[in-house]
């Protein structure tokens, strides 16, 4: 189909003529170009550049989403107006200021133009990991790659319309910032009365809601003989052991119990990103183990996470195989 798309768009140059320092076209294949964006925050012009041509492909805001698509499919509908497709050919050298200055160059000049009546515009996108994962068993997400494609596209031409069952416009990857959960220190807080385990740093934490109680108790374990429990379990209908890591807005407050161990969550800071714990499988996954011990009164709970994952909309990523989350200190009356 490439092909064929090829040869139409070379009888209509054909048929025009071309002046001095137009492009004459042999093959319109932007297979092997890269796509880029005009602005990577927006995402809402994306195009590939040939030396003298142009695919471009316009859609509003938010539309291309940072987030594995669900079965596989994504579709919007090409009308022109939101959502643009279309080609060009120069009489010079096309840069990126050609494409996304706001007062494009003079030169160089748009010698043809063909643009999309109709079609529909399908986006498959997938997570796109850091390669080699890192060897504590985590994974880190860098990325999302978006894989275009125009299905039964109608271009407007210098000469008849012509309708492509399917064209390939090809791969356009975003980039995002690495999410790494880790603490500066292993010291934990727990909220008896809420329930509650949690480490953060200034502007992300990580914390159990609604932990079992019987998680942290002040009896020793024996050696390699933690309490367990798995993340977002059951018992008496309830939810318990839920998860979460939180990106927010600003800082904490410096006493996180302020923030964390009351009844009603202060809303300052907001929260900007929420992950949560996918639930565990006993003995597989998203594990909770405390260790216990201690001297005189003081007991000593270390909380660790094993082969948990995290969970935002489609998105998921695997914190440490072995992830500590801290050492909580409670004291026996």
């Amino acid at each position: 189909m490439m092909k064929k798309f090829a040869s139409l768009l070379l009888f209509a140059l054909l048929l025009n003529g071309c002046d001095d320092g137009d492009l004459t076209v042999d093959t319109i294949d932007f297979t092997n170009v890269t796509a880029t964006s005009c602005d990577p925050v927006t995402n809402t012009l994306i195009y590939k550049l040939k030396p003298q041509e142009a695919l471009l492909f316009q859609l509003p805001v938010d539309k291309l989403v940072n987030d594995p698509t669900v079965n596989d499919t994504l579709f919007y509908n090409i009308d022109n107006v939101s959502y643009r497709v279309f080609y060009r050919a120069y009489d010079g050298t096309v840069t990126k200021s050609t494409i996304c200055d706001a007062i494009p160059p003079a030169s160089p000049k748009v010698t043809e133009e063909w643009f999309a009546t109709g079609g529909k515009i399908q986006i498959v996108t997938k997570t796109v990991y850091k390669d080699p994962a890192p060897d504590d068993g985590h994974t880190e997400i860098v990325g999302y790659n978006h894989n275009i494609i125009f299905k039964g596209i109608t271009f407007s031409t210098p000469g008849p319309e012509q309708t492509q069952d399917e064209y390939v416009f090809g791969d356009y990857q975003t980039p995002v910032t690495s999410i790494i959960i880790a603490f500066t220190d292993q010291i934990a807080k727990y909220c008896d009365v809420q329930h509650k385990v949690y480490n953060s740093n200034q502007a992300n934490s990580l914390v159990i809601e609604n932990l079992n109680p019987d998680l942290i108790k002040n009896e020793d374990t024996a050696p390699g003989a933690p309490r367990t429990g798995t993340i977002g379990q059951t018992s008496n209908s309830t939810t318990i052991n839920n998860l979460f890591y939180r990106i927010y807005n600003g800082n904490l407050p410096t006493e996180t119990k302020e923030y964390y161990c009351v009844d009603n969550t202060p809303t300052n800071p907001t929260i900007k990103e929420t992950w949560t714990g996918v639930p565990g499988v006993a003995n597989v996954s998203g594990i909770i183990e405390v260790s216990t011990s201690h001297v005189n009164k003081v007991y000593k709970h270390k909380v660790v996470l094993r082969n948990v994952t995290m969970k935002k909309l489609n998105s998921t990523f695997k914190i440490a195989t072995e992830f500590v989350l801290g050492e909580v200190t409670t004291i026996a009356p």
